[in-house]
């Protein structure tokens, strides 16, 4: 099983950023999982019309990959989703739309309607972790992907943007999923 981290725009090397890196190490020393996390290009923008030709190309998501998308990196899955086949997403600080900000505009995501249909039949399951404490994502907007996606939701009201250095549950949710 592949499991592909897809990280928030900014990150710079994700390796050490947030809990990217601590999530790679632990997926990785379970059975028969490669865990994927790679330096994204178009890093600041996050542009669509690169992400999602380098999740396929270079990080190879297809039917056996797990998805586990932050942010930006939420929103990148959440597309892929829309035209092809995935095992699975987990979807940390997701969200809906440019909430005004240019460099979001930019990245394209949220320039046409959401395929939540799509979304879910290509999907085996959705779980989705938010945080009402989010200070960069209306509370509203990570409740609108939960139910437009019934997705299984994990409600938080102190993790914020979810940057810890490490998240014990999202490696649960995984392991979950697996067994």
């Amino acid at each position: 099983m592949r499991v592909v981290i897809v990280p928030g725009n900014g990150a710079g090397d994700v390796e050490r950023a947030n809990w990217y890196g601590w999530a790679k190490r632990k997926l990785n020393q379970l059975d028969k999982v490669e865990c994927l996390l790679k330096n994204m290009p178009d890093p600041v923008t996050a542009r669509e019309s690169i992400w999602l030709p380098f999740m396929r190309n270079e990080l190879h998501c297809d039917e056996n990959t797990i998805i586990i998308g932050h942010s930006s990196g939420a929103a990148a899955a959440m597309r892929l989703a829309e035209s092809q086949k995935l095992f699975g997403i987990i979807l940390v600080s997701a969200y809906i739309s440019d909430m005004g900000e240019e460099n979001e505009k930019e990245s394209g995501y949220f320039n046409r309607p959401w395929e939540w249909e799509k979304i879910k039949q290509n999907c085996g399951f959705i779980e989705q972790f938010g945080s009402t404490d989010d200070p960069f994502l209306p509370w509203s907007e990570q409740t609108t992907v939960a139910k437009e996606l019934k997705a299984n939701f994990h409600k938080y009201d102190n993790r914020g943007h979810f940057m810890n250095s490490s998240f014990p549950e999202l490696i649960s949710a995984v392991k979950a999923k697996l067994s």
